[in-house]
C-alpha cells in the first residue's frame, strides 16, 4: 500500500463548480446478463427471454442512470397467470441464483426509483430448460382383457418425460427405427388430450417378432446442452401386470407400545414389480422402516392409527395397491352432566321427580366401549326406576345415561361411571358424580370490586368470577365486546376456579370480558354468564419517538412533540429538557402538542433534546438530536465519459457529486477525500477546499489522476463544516477503456459489464465469456486459460471462450467490436485510404486448444469474403503473447474475434488489451498468416457510405 500512498502523492487535484439545477433526474433502466445463459432473445414486446439450462448460474444486473442514484429492487412473478410476486425481493443491482431450478424460472423484474418521477421498470423473461428420464408403461386394450395379459391382441407403450422446450419422441425395437406406416403392425400417436408430452406405441394384432427389447428415446434437439435421454423396456410373451397380497389382517386393531409389521408380498408381475408404503395422513411416521415389502412400526402410538397402503408397480397396467387400517387402542376426554326433570321448569333437583345422569368418553375402536355403573362402590344394574342405556356403539364419542325416576332420599349417593375398552390393556375411565341434597345448579356472581378492573400496563391481571353450586362447573373466557382472540390466541380459554389471568397486559387487551359455565362437569341447564370490563392504562404515545434535526448556527429551531394517544387521556404535564438541563415545563389546556422554540442558535445549543408528556402512569418521550453535521453528499453515477488520461499505466477519473441539502446547515468549507486501493486497508486523505456558497443541484467535480490501471480504488467523500465532519459518502471507481468514435486511437481491455460496446455474433455456437481470475472457475480445467490477466492482476477481466462441456469439437464463439469509421484524409477521394495498427493480447495454453481468427469486415461483407487477417491454432504456452497487424480499411468497418473449440475440454482462449491506432505497427510481430503481412486484401473492399456513432460508457 505504502507504493500505492507515493504513487497517489503525485494526485492532481482540480475542483470545477458547476451549477447545473437539472442534473437531478428520474431513473432510467436497463437488464444486462451474464452466468451461463444458452440464448438470449432480442427486446420482444419490451422485454427479453433468458434460456439457462437447470442446474446453472443464473446472473442478471440491473444499469440504472439517475440522480440521486435510483434505490433498486429485484422481483420475480410465476410467469402464469396467476402472476402473484414472491414476498422476497432482491435490493440490489445484481441477481444471483446459483443452480437455478425449473421452479424458478419466470418473469423477473427490475425496479429503480429515486423519488424524482415514475419509477423505472424493466422485466426478462427467464426460460429455464430442462429434460427428465423418459419412462415407459405398457398397457393392454381394456376391451380384450383376458387371463394371460399378453397373448390378448393390442397392446400399448406409452413414453412419458418431463421437459422445457417441448420433446421429440423416437421409438426402436432393437436398432431399427420404428415410424408411422413402417410397419403395418405398429401405429404411433399422440393422444389429443396431451399433445406434444407423451408418444404411444400401438403393437396391433400382437406378433411373435413383437416380443423385443423397445427403446423411448427423448430429445430437445441439444437446446442448451441437454442430451437426449434414452429409456428400455423389455417385451416378452411373459409382461404382466402387479399383483400383490397383504398377509395382515383388516382393520389391524393393537394396544399403544406394540410393534406392528405390515407384509407385503407380489403374486405377479413381470418385470418384477417395485413395492412401496405410503400413510393416508399424508407420510409414514418418522420411526417407520421399510424392507423388502415389509413396513415395521415399533412402538405404535394412537398418532399413528390410519389407513396404510403397499403399492406395487412395474410400469404395466396400472399400479397395485392392497390397503389395510391400524386401529391403536384409546380412551380419552371423560365428561359427564347432571339434567334436571325436563318436564319442570326448574334447574334443581327434588324429590319425586326424574333426574338424568350422562358420561361420555372418545374410545378408539368406538365398538369396544363398554360402561359400568356403581352407587357408592357397588354395581348398579338396570332397573325400573334405575334405567341405563347407552348409544349406539358405532357413534364416537361413546354416551351412557342413567335416568333416575321418581327420585327418593334412599337414592343419594355417589354414582361411579366406569369406561373400559374389551380385552383390557387400557387404564379404565372413572367418574364420580355426587347426587344428594346439597347437588344444586350453577350461580355465576362477580366479586364487589372487581369490575372494572383498571391495571398498569405490563403488569399481571387476574379476571375473577365465583361460581357457586355443586358440582362446580368448568368456566370459559371469552370475549364479550369483539371477536377477538383471548390473551393465548385462541377464541377461548377454560378456568376451573374462575379466574382468569393475564400475565404482562397490554392496551390492546383492554375491553369486555365474559366468564360463562359449561354444561360439561356440572349441571346441563342454561349456561350462566357474567362481564367484567377491564381498563389498561398506559403513558402517552407520543410523535416523534426520535428525529434528527439539523441547523446552522445563529438560526432559529423549532421542535414539536404530539401526543397521540394515553389512557387516562387526561395528560398531566409536560418537560422540555436538553441532556439532563430542564428547559420548559407545563400542563396541556385544550391542545394536544407542545413546542420548542430556539431562537438563535448557539454551539452549546446542540445535543439531545427530550420531551417527556406525563401522565399519572408515566412519561411518553419524544427526542430531537440537533446537530450541525452537513448532509449526505450524493454521488452522481451518470457522468459521461469518466475516465480521462487513459495512459499505459495510469488513468484518471471524473469524481462527480451534489451535496444534500447544503443550506441546511453552516456552509461547506471543504471536502475530505478519502482513498483506497480495493483489498487494500489504508487510506490517503486530502482536503478540497470550497469556495463560496454550493447551490442546490450543483454538480462538482474533481479529477483523479494517477490511478494504476486496471485497479480499483473506494473513494470516501466527507463534507466539513465549522461544527465538524458531516456524513460520509463512498464510492467504488473502476477502470475501463475510453472508447474514441472518432477512432485516432482505441483500447478495450475489458474491465467494464458494458465491454466497450463488443456484442456476441448470433450465428455462431457459443458465446465468448467476461471474467476474471479472481472469479473464474477452474475445478473441471486447470490446466487451461490464464491465471491473470495481460497484466498480470487477478482482478483484472478479459474475454475468453470456456470448452468444457456442453461444448464440441469445431464449435465456434465470434465476439463483435463496434463499428469504427474511416475518415479520409481527402474527403472526395480515398485514393490513399488510412492505415491502422490492429494490435491485441492472446493467451493459448492446453493441450486441446483449437484456433483462434482475427478478421477485419468491412460494411456489406460476410468473413468469408475476405478469410482472417491473423489465425493460430494449437497451444502457445502458458502466458500472453501479443499480435500486431497493419489494416487499410477504405471504409466503415469491425474487428471480430473467431474462437473454435478444440478436441478436449482443456483448450480455453483468451484475449485482452484490443488496441487500434492510426499509423503502421512499430516492429510488428511475424504474422502466422503467409501472404497476408501488409493486409494487402485491402483492395478488394468495396467503398460505403461511413457513419458516425457515438459510444458512452455506464458507469456503475
Amino acid at each position: 500500500m505504502d507504493g500505492i500512498i507515493s504513487v497517489l502523492g503525485f494526485l492532481t487535484l482540480v475542483l470545477e463548480g458547476i451549477s447545473c439545477q437539472g442534473v437531478y433526474a428520474p431513473p432510467t433502466v436497463r437488464i444486462v446478463h451474464s452466468g451461463h445463459a444458452c440464448n438470449v432473445e432480442e427486446e420482444r414486446y419490451s422485454e427479453r427471454v433468458y434460456t439457462i439450462r437447470e442446474g446453472e448460474t443464473l446472473e442478471l444486473t440491473c444499469l440504472v442512470t439517475g440522480h440521486p442514484r435510483p434505490q433498486i429492487r429485484w422481483t420475480k412473478t410465476a410467469g402464469s397467470v396467476s402472476d402473484r410476486f414472491q414476498d422476497s425481493s432482491v435490493f440490489n443491482e445484481t441477481l444471483h441464483i446459483a443452480k437455478i431450478q425449473r421452479h424458478q424460472g419466470g418473469r423477473y423484474y427490475c425496479k429503480a426509483e429515486n423519488g424524482l418521477g415514475s419509477p423505472a421498470i424493466k422485466s426478462i423473461r427467464v426460460d429455464v430448460y430442462y429434460l427428465d428420464e423418459p419412462v415407459v408403461t405398457v398397457h393392454q386394450s381394456i376391451g380384450e382383457a383376458k387371463e394371460q395379459f399378453y397373448y390378448e391382441r393390442t397392446v400399448f407403450l406409452r413414453c412419458v418425460a418431463n421437459s422445457n422446450p417441448p420433446i421429440r419422441y423416437s421409438w426402436y425395437r432393437g436398432r431399427d427405427v420404428l415410424s408411422q406406416g413402417s410397419d403395418k403392425g405398429v401405429e404411433i400417436y399422440e393422444p389429443f388430450f396431451t399433445q406434444g408430452e407423451t408418444k404411444i406405441l400401438k403393437l396391433k394384432n400382437l406378433r411373435p417378432k413383437d416380443y423385443a427389447n423397445y427403446s423411448c428415446i427423448a430429445s430437445v434437439s441439444n437446446v442448451c446442452g441437454l442430451a437426449d435421454r434414452r429409456v428400455v423396456f423389455r417385451l416378452t410373451n411373459k409382461t404382466a401386470p402387479a399383483s400383490i397380497k397383504l398377509l395382515v389382517e383388516d382393520p389391524i386393531v393393537v394396544n399403544p407400545g406394540q410393534t406392528v409389521s405390515l407384509v407385503c408380498i407380489t403374486t405377479a408381475g413381470e418385470p418384477a414389480p417395485s413395492l412401496a408404503w405410503t400413510s393416508g395422513s399424508g407420510s409414514l411416521p418418522e420411526k417407520s422402516l421399510m424392507k423388502e415389502g415389509v413396513l415395521t412400526l415399533p412402538a405404535i402410538a394412537s398418532e399413528d392409527t390410519g389407513v396404510y397402503s403397499c403399492i406395487a408397480s412395474n410400469n404395466v397396467g396400472n399400479p397395485a395397491k392392497k390397503s389395510t387400517t391400524i386401529i391403536v387402542r384409546a380412551l380419552k376426554k371423560g365428561r359427564f352432566w347432571i339434567t334436571p326433570d325436563p318436564y319442570h321448569n326448574d334447574d334443581n333437583i327434588q324429590i319425586g321427580r326424574e333426574v338424568k345422569i350422562s358420561c361420555q368418553v372418545e374410545a378408539t375402536p368406538p365398538e369396544e366401549l363398554q360402561f359400568s355403573w356403581l352407587k357408592n362402590g357397588r354395581a348398579l344394574r338396570s332397573s325400573e326406576r334405575m334405567v341405563i342405556t347407552q348409544t349406539d356403539p358405532d357413534i364416537s364419542p361413546g354416551t351412557t345415561n342413567l335416568d333416575i325416576i321418581d327420585l327418593k332420599f334412599t337414592d343419594f349417593g355417589t354414582y361411579t361411571c366406569v369406561a373400559a375398552l374389551r380385552g383390557g390393556a387400557i387404564p379404565e375411565i372413572s367418574i364420580d358424580v355426587n347426587i344428594s341434597s346439597t347437588t344444586v345448579p350453577p350461580n355465576l356472581t362477580v366479586p364487589r370490586g372487581k369490575s372494572p378492573m383498571a391495571v398498569r400496563e405490563g403488569e399481571t391481571v387476574e379476571l375473577e368470577c365465583l361460581v357457586s353450586g355443586k358440582p362446580k362447573p368448568i368456566i370459559l373466557w371469552s370475549r364479550a365486546d369483539k371477536e377477538a382472540p383471548m390473551p393465548d390466541g385462541s377464541m377461548q380459554m377454560e378456568s376451573y376456579d374462575g379466574v382468569l389471568r393475564i400475565v404482562n397486559v397490554s392496551r390492546e387487551m383492554s375491553g369486555s370480558y365474559r366468564c360463562q359455565t359449561s354444561q360439561y362437569n356440572g349441571f346441563n341447564v342454561k349456561p350462566r354468564e357474567a362481564v367484567i370490563e377491564l381498563i389498561v392504562r398506559y403513558p402517552p404515545a407520543v410523535e416523534p419517538v426520535w428525529q434528527e434535526v439539523r441547523q446552522g448556527l445563529g438560526r432559529q429551531v423549532s421542535m414539536n412533540c404530539r401526543v397521540l394517544r394515553a389512557h387516562p387521556s387526561r395528560v398531566l404535564r409536560y418537560e422540555w429538557r436538553l441532556g439532563s438541563r430542564l428547559l420548559h415545563a407545563g400542563t396541556f389546556d385544550s391542545r394536544d402538542d407542545t413546542d420548542y422554540i430556539v431562537r438563535s442558535l448557539a454551539r452549546e445549543g446542540y445535543g439531545e433534546y427530550t420531551c417527556d408528556v406525563i401522565n399519572e402512569v408515566g412519561p411518553g418521550r419524544c427526542t430531537f438530536l440537533l446537530t450541525g453535521e452537513t448532509h449526505v453528499m450524493l454521488q452522481y453515477y451518470d457522468t459521461y465519459s469518466p475516465l480521462w488520461q487513459n495512459r499505459p499505466r495510469v488513468y484518471g477519473y471524473k469524481l462527480q457529486w451534489t451535496q444534500m441539502n447544503p443550506s441546511a446547515v453552516d456552509r461547506i468549507m471543504a471536502y475530505r477525500l478519502g482513498i483506497r486501493q480495493t483489498g487494500q486497508q489504508r487510506w490517503w486523505e486530502q482536503d478540497i477546499p470550497v469556495e463560496g456558497n454550493i447551490q442546490k443541484g450543483e454538480l462538482i467535480t474533481h479529477n483523479l489522476t494517477e490511478l494504476i490501471r486496471p485497479e480499483a480504488y473506494v473513494v470516501r467523500l466527507t463534507p466539513i463544516t465549522r461544527f465538524g465532519e458531516g456524513d460520509s459518502s463512498t464510492r467504488v471507481v473502476t477502470y475501463s477503456a475510453p472508447i474514441n468514435p472518432d477512432l485516432r486511437e482505441f483500447h478495450c481491455s475489458f474491465e467494464e459489464d458494458s465491454v466497450c460496446m463488443f456484442t456476441q455474433d448470433k450465428n455462431d455456437d457459443f458465446d465468448w465469456t467476461r471474467h476474471s481470475a479472481a472469479t473464474r472457475d477452474t475445478k473441471y480445467t486447470p490446466n487451461t486459460g490464464p491465471s491473470g490477466d495481460r497484466s498480470g492482476s487477478k482482478q483484472g477481466f478479459f474475454m475468453y471462450i470456456e470448452t468444457s462441456r456442453p461444448r464440441k469439437d469445431g464449435d465456434t464463439a465470434r465476439l463483435l467490436s463496434p463499428t469504427f469509421n474511416v475518415a479520409p484524409k481527402n474527403p472526395y477521394s480515398i485514393t490513399s485510404p488510412p492505415v491502422y495498427c490492429f494490435s491485441f493480447y492472446y493467451h493459448m495454453y492446453g493441450k486441446h486448444i483449437g484456433s483462434l481468427n482475427a478478421f477485419v469486415k468491412q460494411k456489406g461483407q460476410s468473413t468469408s469474403d475476405t478469410g482472417p487477417v491473423w489465425s493460430l491454432s494449437g497451444n502457445q504456452g502458458d502466458r500472453w503473447r501479443q499480435a500486431k497487424i497493419s489494416i487499410h480499411p477504405t471504409a466503415s468497418f469491425q474487428v471480430i474475434f473467431e474462437g473454435i473449440r478444440g478436441p478436449g475440454i482443456e483448450g480455453d482462449i483468451a484475449i485482452d488489451d484490443v488496441t487500434l491506432e492510426e499509423g503502421e505497427c512499430p516492429d510488428p510481430p511475424s504474422n502466422p498468416i503467409r501472404g497476408a503481412a501488409a493486409c494487402g486484401v485491402s483492395s478488394i473492399w468495396p467503398l460505403c457510405v461511413m457513419l458516425f456513432f457515438t459510444v458512452i460508457i455506464g458507469q456503475r
